[in-house]
Formats: structure tokens, C-alpha cells, sequence
């Protein structure tokens, strides 16, 4: 007897529908999957196999063949083990072949016929509803993060027999539901905020300009001044995540098998900070099967860089496409994944490799040849993609010992929210720019013009310090975000002063 069972599997971001056919015949007993699958599909034969037994079921006697439709993709992962289990089942009429039409079914089986979460169940939820299927059977873990796709009834289970009652009719259940609106509000709180820092105001006001106009920012100065502080708290001030954005990070992250159990949807900004040991793999994504790696799951929050010239050379430079185009593309043999990370970059480092060049208080130990070469391991190129460079001095006593609590992450989000408005009235017909820093040369050319006096003194401070051409339209896109700041339609000359300020890395003193 044939039975056809509905799943679906990831390729990238995205999801596509696997249909499984399970054929019982005659012949030795014995169980063939076939259809690409990894070792991980080929060893589910036993796992679905002995929860079957171990749920109360008689397996077929005879030769099963499970074949994984579309067979010139490979098929990875523990997921298709319950939709194998109900195939088996159904060639046994335990199960009708009608029912088996309108789910799309998911989950890894233990050997007792528990079903255990996996990874990608909101693609492949939102693959299901495009399919037109009715519902979706999920792990009873999966359930809330399936839930949040409109129109598609989730169906949670917690065992095999669970799951043959309920599609053999003998079992009545209700579908899971959740209230977006409910999950938003809930997780949308941050327990750190910029009342909690004292004194660096100016690195407060650039981090403020790099937000609104979602520029990348680096943070130099000495161990102990507060740049991992005022780095974690900025999740705190970036304007609260579109439904869209938060359905595209949960992706990400249900694929990477970072989300939690029971997690509906991810609605704060996210906030990675990897290790500087990290490998390129680790960091852009890959591996055998490809998965999204530190750049991806940052997407829509924050990638925060801590000690930026400790990170290897190779790792830093393999940043460089992926600042640029907001999408990172992984090529292997069996083909390519394109994985979105449009984030912001956060870098923070020493003056010098041992913390203290230019420090007015403590002596710095360290060569000119140390301080160069230590400076040297972040590229012309790679610097110039970061369109704020800020120095973090040591917190004067005073600022220390003070009992006034700074400026609330509220406030600051207050003015940013307004100055995003600004950018998104000016955008708002076009689709891949959504803010300053994503501006093209046409863009930059149409919405930086600056007035004669501003145009001379900006040709006077490049000429002075020979910036490159990429960090003249960062100073341009820097001195828009100004000006937005100020609610000011044209950039004046204060505008690109500032903006000047902010690419301390690129003057003849720093390099």
C-alpha cells in the first residue's frame, strides 16, 4: 500500500515542500529511505522503527520503501522522522489517506515516540500556507513559534500516538493560538539604559547619530573608559522592530537553532558579540550544510566587534562584502545560499596594544613600530565601510563620583525615532534604502548638496587631510543624519564639522 505524507525542509532562508512516499510491499523486512538523504534521514529508519514499537504499533512486515520527493535535493536533519512514523502507519490503514492531504508534518522522534523540536519550523510553516494546506503538525515546543504564521492552523504534539490519534479522529484537539500584539509588548522591555552611564557624552552623541542614520561606529580608547557599556545599551535606543523585520530575524534564528523553546517571535533587537577567536566560517556562515552565521544573526540588531584588531586579518576582510551589500552569499559544490544580514556594526579597540597611547595619566609602553603595525591590522578599506570613528577617553572623577543619572535611552530614542521619520519620508520610494548610511552615489549626490561656504570648507578639510573618496561620502551621509538631527533640511557648515570629527582614524595624528 502507498501513502503520501507532506513536510517541507530548508534551503537558505527559505522553505520548499518535501512529499514523502512510503510504499509497504513484500519481501524481506527491511527499510529504504531513499531521495538524497544524509546520514542524519538515512538513521531515522531505526528511530521511527523503534518509537513505532515502543508506541504501542505493529510495524510492517516486509520491505518499506521511503522515498523523499524532490529527489535531486538533499535532504538534511532529524525533521522528517514523525512524517516517515505517520506514512509507515497510514500503509496500515491506522491512518486515512484523506487526512494525510491537508497537514504539512514535522519533528524528530525518540526511541519511545516522545517528538523533539528542530530547527526551521517557521519557514516551513510559512511554506505550509503557501502550499494551501490546512494546518501544520509541529513538536510541542515549535508550537508558539509556527503559531505566528496568519491563516495556518499549528497543531502541537508531544508523542507519535498523540500524533495518530488526532489524524486517525480519535483524538480531539484544538489548534495553538498566540497574540502577536501580547508577544511585542512583553519582550520589548531592556534592562540596560543610558541613565546608567556616566560622563561620555560626546561618545553618547555620536552613537545617537550613528543610530539614527544606521551608521557603523568605532569606538577607540583606553581598557576601563565604558565601550562595551555604552556598545550592550544600544539595543535600548534603535526604534522598535516592524512585524516584517521580526518575522525575518526569527527565521534566521529558528534555522540557526538559536531560538528558545516556547518562543514565539523575536521582537528586540538583536545584540551578538562573537569572540575574537572566531573563524570566517563562524562569522559569515557555512559549513558541510550552510547555516547563517554571527553577520545573519545580527540581522535588523547589532554586531558588536570587542578588541577589533584581535579578530584575524582574513576574518575582518571577508566583513567587507557584506557591510556593503546587506546580504552574504555562501558557494559550495551542491550550490549556493544567499543569507541576509543587514546590521550595524559596532567595533571597539585600544589605542595601542597595550591600552594607554596618548593616555595623560598612565605611560604607554608600547613602540611606534607596535602602535602601527597594531593600528595596521584593520585595512584602509575595511575602516573606510565605517563611517564613525570616536574616541572614548578616560571617566574624569567627578563624573564618576556624581549621583545625577545621564540622559534616558528613551529620550535618546525619542529624537532618533524622529530623525528615522525624516529618512523614511525621504525613501519612502525606494526599496532598498530605508535610511542614510544605505544611500547610493546618485542619493548622496541628490539629498547631500551642500551650500557654497559648506562646499568650500569640506574641499579644504579633505584636501588638508587627504580622505579617500569613500570616506568624502561618509562624511556627506554623516553630515545628512546631523542635519536630520536638527530637523534641518539643508547641511550647514556645524553638520559637516561634526561629521569631520567622527573620522578621527583617518587623520595623519592616528595612523
Amino acid at each position: 500500500m502507498l501513502a503520501q505524507v507532506y513536510s517541507g525542509a530548508v534551503y537558505g532562508v527559505d522553505a520548499y515542500s518535501v512529499e514523502i512516499e512510503v510504499n509497504a510491499g513484500y519481501g524481506d523486512p527491511s527499510v529504504v529511505i531513499v531521495g538524497l538523504p544524509d546520514t542524519a534521514v538515512k538513521e531515522s529508519k531505526d528511530r521511527v522503527h523503534t518509537a513505532i514499537v515502543n508506541s504501542g504499533f505493529k510495524p510492517h512486515v516486509g520491505r518499506t520503501t521511503v522515498n523523499l520527493a524532490p529527489a535531486n535535493v538533499k535532504k538534511e536533519g532529524p525533521v522528517f522522522d514523525l512524517p516517515i512514523a505517520i506514512g509507515m502507519l497510514a500503509t496500515q490503514d491506522e491512518i486515512s489517506a484523506e487526512a494525510l492531504n491537508h497537514f504539512s508534518i514535522v519533528g524528530e522522534l525518540a526511541l519511545s515516540g516522545e517528538v523533539r523540536r528542530v530547527k526551521g519550523v517557521l519557514p516551513i510553516a510559512i511554506q505550509a500556507k503557501k502550499e494551501g494546506r490546512h494546518g501544520i503538525i509541529v513538536p510541542f515546543d515549535n508550537a508558539e513559534e509556527a503559531a505566528v504564521v496568519d491563516g495556518l492552523d499549528v497543531y502541537p504534539v508531544r508523542t507519535l500516538r498523540q500524533t495518530a490519534d488526532f489524524m486517525a479522529g480519535r483524538l480531539a484537539q484544538s489548534p495553538c493560538k498566540i497574540d502577536l500584539c501580547n508577544v511585542c509588548d512583553s519582550l520589548n522591555d531592556y534592562e540596560e539604559d543610558y541613565a546608567d552611564v556616566k560622563g561620555q557624552e560626546q561618545a553618547k552623541r555620536a552613537i545617537e547619530v550613528a543610530v539614527t542614520g544606521g551608521h557603523n561606529i568605532l569606538m577607540i580608547g583606553p581598557p576601563g573608559t565604558g565601550k562595551t557599556m555604552l556598545a550592550k545599551r544600544i539595543p535600548s535606543i534603535l526604534p522598535e522592530m516592524l512585524l516584517e523585520e521580526a518575522l525575518e530575524t526569527t527565521k534566521i534564528h529558528s534555522i540557526a537553532g538559536t531560538l528558545k523553546p516556547h518562543h514565539a517571535l523575536i521582537t528586540r533587537r538583536t545584540f551578538r558579540s562573537p569572540h575574537h577567536t572566531i573563524s570566517d566560517a563562524g562569522l559569515l556562515g557555512g559549513g558541510a550544510h550552510p547555516v547563517p552565521g554571527e553577520v545573519s544573526l545580527a540581522h535588523r540588531g547589532v554586531l558588536f566587534l570587542d578588541e577589533f584588531p584581535e579578530f584575524h586579518r582574513n576574518v575582518l576582510e571577508v566583513l567587507r562584502q557584506p557591510l556593503e551589500d546587506g546580504v552574504v552569499t555562501i558557494s559550495r559544490a551542491a550550490g549556493s545560499m544567499t543569507f541576509p544580514c543587514q546590521f550595524m556594526l559596532v567595533a571597539a579597540m585600544n589605542p595601542c596594544p597595550c591600552g594607554y597611547f596618548g593616555d595623560s595619566k598612565r605611560e604607554c609602553r608600547c613602540t611606534s613600530n607596535q602602535v602601527r603595525n597594531y593600528r595596521n591590522r584593520i585595512s584602509g578599506p575595511l575602516l573606510d565601510r565605517i563611517d564613525i570613528h570616536i574616541e572614548v577617553p578616560a571617566i574624569r572623577y567627578q563624573d564618576l563620583a556624581s549621583l545625577e543619572k545621564g540622559e534616558s535611552s528613551e529620550l535618546i530614542r525619542a529624537r532618533i525615532i524622529s530623525g528615522r521619520k525624516i529618512q523614511q519620508e525621504r525613501f519612502k520610494e525606494m526599496r532598498k534604502i530605508h535610511c542614510n548610511a544605505s544611500m547610493g552615489a546618485r542619493q548622496v549626490q541628490k539629498y547631500c548638496r551642500l551650500c557654497s561656504e559648506t562646499h568650500d570648507y569640506l574641499k579644504m578639510v579633505i584636501t588638508e587631510l587627504n580622505f579617500s573618496a569613500r570616506a568624502y561620502d561618509r562624511i556627506l551621509k554623516v553630515s545628512r543624519t546631523i542635519a536630520d538631527l536638527d530637523n534641518s533640511e539643508e547641511i550647514q557648515t556645524q553638520h559637516v564639522s561634526e561629521a569631520i570629527q567622527y573620522r578621527m582614524m583617518d587623520r595623519q595624528s592616528w595612523i
